[in-house]
C-alpha cells in the first residue's frame, strides 16, 4: 500500500506516494537524492542518520516517512546557504571536528538544534545534546570545541571573553 505525503524539505515542498514502511532516512537519500543523511546502524543507535523534524533532532531511520506528512525536515544539505556554511558547519571545520565526516551531518543538525534553543550551553549541555551520536574518529573533544566556538560566534565572542557568566 502507497500513501500521498506532502512535506516541506529544506524550504521545498514535496508530494510523493511512498509504501507505508519507507523510513525517513530512505526517502530522503533514495526519493529525494539528499545525501548527506547518512545510514549507519539503522535502528537509531548511531544519530549518524539525524535530521531537524519540525526543529526537533530525530533518528530518521526510526521515522516512517508517512510520519512526516505535513511536516518540515531540514537536512544538512539545507543548512548553507549558498556557499556560505552555517555557523555551525562553519566551526566543525575551523576546530578540526570532522575526520572521517560520517558522523558529522547528524552532529551538526543536533549542534544547530541546541543553540536554537540554547544559545549559551555549558559544556555538560553540549554533551547531552550530542549524546546518542557515535563517532570513532575525534574523540568527542573538538566536536564539543565547536559547538561551544558556534555558540560564542553566535554571541560576538562574548563567551570567550566571560562576558555571559555562564560555568559548566
Amino acid at each position: 500500500m502507497r500513501y500521498e505525503i506532502t512535506v516541506k524539505v529544506n524550504g521545498e515542498d514535496y508530494e510523493a506516494y511512498i509504501p507505508a514502511r519507507r523510513t525517513l532516512l530512505d526517502f530522503l537519500r533514495d526519493d529525494l537524492g539528499l545525501r548527506g543523511t547518512k545510514k549507519g546502524c539503522d535502528e537509531g543507535d548511531c544519530g549518524s542518520c539525524v535530521v531537524l523534524l519540525d526543529g526537533t533532532p530525530v533518528n530518521s531511520c526510526m521515522v516512517l516517512a508517512v510520519e512526516v506528512n505535513g511536516r518540515e525536515v531540514t537536512t544538512i544539505e539545507g543548512l548553507a546557504k549558498g556557499d556560505e556554511l552555517h555557523l555551525v558547519q562553519r566551526a566543525f571545520v575551523e576546530q578540526g571536528a570532522i575526520q572521517c565526516g560520517y558522523c558529522t551531518p547528524g552532529m551538526v543538525l543536533a549542534g544547530k538544534a541546541l543553540l536554537d534553543v540554547n544559545p549559551h550551553p555549558t559544556t555538560t549541555e553540549i554533551k547531552e545534546a550530542i549524546s546518542g551520536h557515535l563517532c570513532r574518529c575525534t574523540g568527542y573533544g573538538a566536536i564539543v570545541e565547536a559547538i561551544q566556538a558556534a555558540a560564542e560566534s553566535m554571541d560576538g565572542g562574548q563567551r570567550a571573553s566571560g562576558k555571559t557568566g555562564r560555568s559548566d
